[in-house]
């Protein structure tokens, strides 16, 4: 896994609530099999029209917007179903952040196992900083981790945490500075596996075919 420490980037304003993740990756996409590819498919239904032309009416079809890798939106982010392809299609779109008030929990949990940073801020700053980021793409915003600060060059400035669980939050944090998903996690201990295992009773291998 990428590790994270700071980014720099264009904020996107999805100004909404309860953002769902059958309309981050809508469910008939989900029929591939593969792992890649999934940044096409982000937000589909609202990036483009019924006869399949993109919407200019949504945000991220606005000029400035296409390069943003910040995202913003309202409290309840990810809700609805478990599918990881949500988060694979923000991160593979080229997002490293999402900001809102409050995410749910899969979706929230999906985004640690895969590098993208759920930037947990009070509403009012999260208001704030959509209102910012609807006036243009001009809005570039800093998403430290190592200080848990977000901050542009205008006067915006939040601490944040990534869990609300103190003792989550700093183990998490680690994780993602260093860029350690669960199999590097094991691998840490691979020396104590190695021993534990030379340990093991004959009768407890599995039997040879």
């Amino acid at each position: 896994m990428e590790p994270f420490r700071k980014v720099i980037g264009i904020v996107l304003p999805l100004d909404r609530t309860n953002v769902d993740t059958d309309s981050i990756v809508p469910a008939r996409f989900l029929k591939r099999i593969e792992r890649q590819g999934w940044g096409e498919t982000l937000f589909y239904d609202w990036r483009h029209t019924p006869d399949g032309q993109p919407d200019p009416d949504f945000v991220l079809n606005q000029p400035g917007y296409e390069n943003a890798s910040v995202l913003v939106a309202g409290r309840n982010f990810g809700s609805g179903s478990s599918r990881e392809h949500a988060v694979w299609a923000l991160r593979q779109y080229g997002f490293r952040a999402v900001i809102s008030p409050t995410f749910a929990d899969i979706f929230h949990k999906n985004c640690f196992e895969n590098g993208l940073i759920p930037v947990i801020i009070s509403e009012e700053k999260a208001r704030e900083l959509i209102l910012r980021a609807k006036e243009g793409p001009a809005c570039e915003l800093t998403v430290d981790l190592e200080r848990c600060e977000i901050y542009d060059d205008r006067g915006f400035r939040s601490s944040f945490v990534i869990h609300d669980d103190p003792a989550t939050h700093e183990f998490r944090r680690h994780c993602l500075i260093n860029g350690l998903d669960d199999i590097d996690l094991t691998l840490q201990d691979a020396d104590e596996i190695t021993a534990f295992e030379a340990k093991r009773p004959r009768w407890l291998e599995p039997a040879k075919s």
